[in-house]
């Protein structure tokens, strides 16, 4: 991912308000390895949002996700789930439903479009970690390697294409 000042990531917001945008909290952007990101994700310290950047046909676009609450049933207990970016079938403890509203007349009728992202937002470390043998069959290094490229080029299209759903595009 190509590195984002704070007004860059700003402008982004495709889901919000300007008041949403100004009241965001946030990451350090020194701190980040740009190299190793497929999307910029983030948790909001003050409020139950998180914040997804992603890259769509080359161009930044950011929403703003909040994070469904579970149902009564299952109120107090931890469910696993796979990550519908990244797909790790090993990080699937910290994965929550999370919901956008939908980009322009649309979001502001109420429209809203959800998946299961992990809460964290740790996918781009999830699709480099090295894949059991269970997952690729072999102990070849050059065989993991193009697994890894396969998983990173598959959180890419996910999550883009996520943010294409919300903007209305997909």
């Amino acid at each position: 991912m190509q590195p984002l000042t704070e007004q860059e990531i700003r402008a982004s917001f495709v889901n919000a308000s300007k008041r949403e945008v100004a009241q965001a909290s946030l990451p350090d952007l020194g701190a980040l390895d740009w190299n190793r990101l497929e999307y910029l994700g983030w948790r909001d310290a003050k409020r139950p949002l998180g914040y997804a950047v992603v890259e769509v046909d080359g161009v930044a676009r950011g929403v703003i996700l909040r994070t469904a609450p579970p149902p009564a049933a299952l109120a107090g207990r931890r469910r696993r789930a796979i990550c519908a970016w990244c797909e790790d079938p090993v990080e699937t403890e910290d994965v929550t439903l999370q919901v956008a509203k939908r980009a322009g007349a649309a979001g502001r009728k109420g429209d809203t479009i959800g998946t299961l992202i992990c809460t964290a937002y740790g996918c781009s470390d999830n699709v480099r970690r090295k894949p059991t043998f269970s997952e690729l069959g072999s102990d070849d290094p050059a065989d993991r390697e193009r697994f890894v490229e396969r998983r990173i080029a598959g959180l890419r299209e996910r999550s883009s294409g996520f943010v294409a759903q919300v903007l209305g595009t997909a």
